[in-house]
């Protein structure tokens, strides 16, 4: 059922570039179009039948090459941090049937249309629930910063960091929230600066940092860094 704290909607993207962030999750499905999204400095192209799931936290800039139209879901459910990157094939009808649904005004499907949404992109991605959350395993956030840097360059996913420790994308998000004061997504983000800004100290040239710490262009580095200050 479409909870409180979800929104279900069919969106027009135009040429005119934008960004921002959200304290929510995102999922996108491409209707009509391609709409040109950029996530932590990372490109995807999002044409029909594609998707993506922005997480909670992480500043997007996107634009539509002509007209681009897509379903969005905002939504606060942390059953998403389990979402793989892309949509699993066969996703576009239902993309479609909940687009339609909304533009008649159907209140059934509206109602149904989040969770939908969520176990078509979940299929065959199970959630299990380790016996080391229900046993509060701590967390080895130093061991974890180590990881980091050789994996810069692939686009990481609050998933990938709750396998590194153990533990589910709900419980590593609650926890990531709790004992660091960010998102996933966020604190990911304050440790690549962190690299970068490192190298960059070292004698790096801007390209070559881009490069290693995953940015798609020396453009998004140096924008995200201006936009965050270092702590």
């Amino acid at each position: 059922m479409l909870a409180a704290h979800d929104h279900l909607s069919v969106r027009d993207y135009g040429a005119s570039h934008g960004s921002h962030d959200h304290d929510h999750f995102q999922v996108l499905v491409g209707l009509h179009g391609v709409l040109e999204l950029e996530v932590a400095g990372h490109g995807q192209r999002i044409a029909v039948g594609d998707g993506c799931v922005v997480p909670p936290g992480e500043r997007h800039d996107f634009e539509g090459r002509g007209e681009t139209r897509c379903l969005v879901l905002d939504s606060r459910d942390p059953h998403w941090a389990h979402a793989v990157a892309t949509p699993p094939p066969g996703l576009l009808p239902l993309a479609h049937y909940l687009a339609t649904a909304i533009s008649v005004g159907l209140p059934r499907a509206r109602q149904l249309g989040a969770g939908l949404l969520l176990e078509a992109w979940l299929q065959g991605n199970p959630m299990p629930i380790r016996q080391e959350e229900r046993n509060g395993r701590p967390i080895d956030w130093a061991a974890l910063c180590q990881w980091l840097p050789a994996h810069w360059h692939t686009r990481l996913s609050v998933a990938d960091l709750a396998a590194r420790a153990n533990l589910s994308p709900s419980q590593f998000t609650a926890r990531c929230q709790a004992e660091q004061g960010d998102s996933p997504m966020q604190w990911l983000r304050r440790q690549r600066l962190a690299q970068a800004r490192i190298w960059r100290a070292g004698g790096l040239s801007v390209a070559d940092t881009a490069r290693r710490t995953g940015y798609r262009s020396p453009s998004a580095l140096t924008a995200a860094l201006r936009r965050e200050p270092a702590r």
